[in-house]
């Protein structure tokens, strides 16, 4: 099967899965917006920040590794496994007794209790990393997405039984815990490791230095693309942290659920690639124009349909979150674009330079936040500043994947990103003079009719910018 064909089958099957859950996400968030405070859903970030940073710790860098080594033998994976059990124990118990010094940091109480909830989540996360990983490296993506699509609705299902039923904050971490369960009792039955109480990491101290960097990217990217909720929930209080929080999670649902069909998949296919530089520049330069085309478009149409998405989705009580949204869904295309540079980095094996895109952009977050939170005191000032970091990180990122991975200049990449930015610009001026003579006060038939301005125009500049053959030749299978 050719890499187009198995890529168009990875990003469909992918793609079920990822937009099944995110209408199951949108009810159960929705259901439960109403029927809990935003205080709570700020706690609950809050623990899901901590529990998030241990989970770089479970990784440690194992599921790129053993996408990438392919040659890694059954007894080599199950010294990975017992590795990731001995950590999944180890990090259980941490997040177990130290949650009582996180409620006391926080002025929380009921933070105590959620981290050690929490912890059965960051065990069984922890456990099926190694399992997880060999159905991506053996291209299972079916399967992947069945498993997940399960997970989560079993996951949403009790969640908005026991808000119901029982209410309290437990309402919004049950689902998690159950998934994270599912998740790791279907990969360890499709792929069961014998458990190794002693073994020797000789045979896989090859893979070391790969993994490291990968590893220590992963926790500079936390840093980066978490601090903000630890110091807003700190300094500005867990009300502001609930607003902040739920924006930025509605900006990242398309984010994510575009990445996270394509991103996945990219790794494990390109991996047979990997010493051929110009056909990973070729890839990639395919890959942006597509992510462009529908990146830069979609941010405008997020920053005019801001109002009626919060309303709509949370309620009128949640309007507080409606200018944070609008900063951060202007970095929508440019983070869309620059969530696939890490699976060439990968691919390559230079997850060196990977690590200093990652400290690049670490301290250019970082600055970002703590400018908004301790001079401006205002979560709309983080996502403003985040707004500027996410462009200057992203032209760096691209410059260096050019200059080390593809051994080329990166201007024909950035050449690529002018159709797209003058058409999104365009489409920026028509929504401004439409809402100088149009004005509705039902917010769903606003973003009925601001969608449907949006689609057409993309049909157009699809047509009429030249992408129609691009499109067609992407999903024409061989």
């Amino acid at each position: 099967m050719s890499l187009r064909k198995q890529l168009i089958s990875g990003v469909f099957f992918t793609a079920i899965s990822k937009y099944a859950n995110v209408v199951v996400g949108l009810i159960v968030t929705a259901v439960l917006a109403r029927l809990m405070p935003p205080a709570q859903f700020g706690v609950v970030a809050i623990a899901s920040v901590v529990i998030s940073f241990f989970s770089i710790f479970a990784d440690i860098g194992l599921t790129t590794t053993i996408i990438q080594y392919k040659e890694l033998k059954k007894s080599e994976l199950s010294i990975l496994f017992s590795m990731s059990l001995y950590l999944a124990i180890g990090l259980a118990c941490l997040i177990f007794f130290g949650g009582g010094y996180l409620a006391a940091y926080y002025k929380e109480p009921i933070l105590k209790q959620v981290c050690q909830a929490m912890s059965i989540n960051l065990f069984f996360t922890t456990a099926a990393v190694v399992p997880n990983a060999i159905f991506y490296r053996e291209k299972m993506f079916k399967q992947i997405a069945i498993r997940s699509f399960a997970a989560q609705f079993l996951g949403g299902v009790v969640a908005v039984v026991w808000a119901f039923y029982y209410g309290g904050i437990y309402a919004l971490i049950v689902g998690p815990i159950l998934s994270s369960i599912l998740i790791f009792a279907i990969s360890y039955s499709r792929f069961p490791l014998p458990f190794q109480y002693f073994f020797s990491l000789d045979s896989i101290a090859h893979t070391f230095k790969y993994s490291l960097f990968q590893f220590l990217f992963n926790i500079i990217n936390f840093f980066s693309r978490n601090m903000d909720t630890l110091v807003i929930g700190k300094v500005l209080g867990p009300s502001m942290l609930g607003y902040y929080d739920k924006a930025y999670r509605l900006m990242s649902l398309p984010l994510q659920n575009i990445t996270q069909v394509i991103t996945p998949v990219l790794h494990p296919l390109l991996s047979a690639h990997k010493q051929d530089s110009t056909y990973l520049m070729r890839t990639n330069e395919s890959i942006t124009k597509l992510l462009a085309l529908i990146g830069f478009p979609m941010s405008i149409w997020l920053y005019f349909v801001a109002d009626e998405l919060i309303f709509l989705f949370f309620g009128s009580q949640w309007s507080a979150a409606v200018p944070v949204f609008e900063f951060l869904s202007l970095s929508v295309g440019l983070q869309l674009v620059l969530s696939s540079s890490g699976s060439f980095f990968q691919t390559s094996g230079d997850t060196r330079s990977l690590f200093i895109c990652g400290v690049f952009s670490a301290i250019l977050n970082v600055s970002a936040i703590l400018i908004g939170v301790y001079y401006f005191g205002s979560m709309n000032a983080v996502a403003l500043g985040l707004l500027v970091s996410f462009s200057i990180n992203f032209i760096q990122a691209y410059w260096l994947l050019y200059y080390k991975v593809f051994k080329s200049s990166s201007l024909r990449f950035f050449k690529l990103m002018i159709k797209p930015i003058l058409f999104s610009a365009f489409l920026a001026v028509l929504y401004y003079l439409l809402l100088v003579y149009i004005h509705v006060d039902d917010y769903f038939i606003s973003l009925i009719w601001k969608s449907s301005i949006y689609l057409i125009a993309m049909l157009i500049f699809i047509f009429l910018g030249g992408y129609k053959n691009e499109v067609l030749q992407f999903l024409k299978k061989k």
